[in-house]
């Protein structure tokens, strides 16, 4: 359990990808590099509300990002996956 003044996120709460936040994320933005990568492969960057609309700007300027998703969606098609 995590004492009132803790400002470290619980153990099991996912962290937004962006430099320096450690706020909880909400959103899975997919995207690849297709120089890198095959077309169905996936790497995925987790955002807060306050860095989704910033990181999806950084990846689609670089004709990366696929997908923006709820957290909560997609691990709920990941899970119904395996």
């Amino acid at each position: 359990m995590n004492s009132p003044n803790s400002q470290e996120p619980a153990e099991d709460t996912v962290i937004c990808s962006a430099k320096g936040c450690r706020a909880a994320a909400v959103w899975v933005l997919a995207w690849n590099n297709p120089k890198l990568h095959t077309p169905d492969r996936r790497k995925t960057w987790l955002a807060c509300e306050e860095h989704r609309e910033h990181l999806s700007q950084f990846l689609g300027v670089r004709g990366f990002l696929k997908d923006v998703v709820r957290l909560e969606e997609w691990e709920a098609s990941s899970a119904a996956g395996h």
